[in-house]
C-alpha cells in the first residue's frame, strides 16, 4: 500500500474531516501509542497503520478496503 492509497482509504471510509482528524489525534496502542500520523511520519508501513487504525475503531474487515477496485485479492 501506498501512502496515497491509505489517505484515500481513510476519506473514503471514515470520511474526510472525521479521517483526517481520527489520524492525527487518536492514539493507537498498536503503533506504540502514536498517532497513525506520527506512525507514517517515522516510517511506519501504511498498511500495517491502516490496520491499526481500523482494528482500534472496529472497522468490518468487508468495509476496510472501501470501494471494489482496493479491495485485494482473495486467495
Amino acid at each position: 500500500m501506498r501512502y496515497s492509497e491509505f489517505w484515500e482509504l481513510v476519506d473514503e471510509v471514515f470520511g474526510p474531516q472525521v479521517g483526517r482528524s481520527l489520524a492525527a489525534d487518536q492514539v493507537l496502542g498498536a503503533l506504540g501509542d502514536r498517532t497513525s500520523r506520527e506512525a507514517l511520519d517515522q516510517g511506519e508501513d501504511p498498511r500495517s497503520v491502516w490496520r491499526a487504525l481500523c482494528d482500534a475503531m472496529d472497522v468490518p474487515e468487508q468495509d476496510r478496503w472501501g470501494s471494489d477496485q482496493r479491495r485485494p485479492a482473495r486467495r
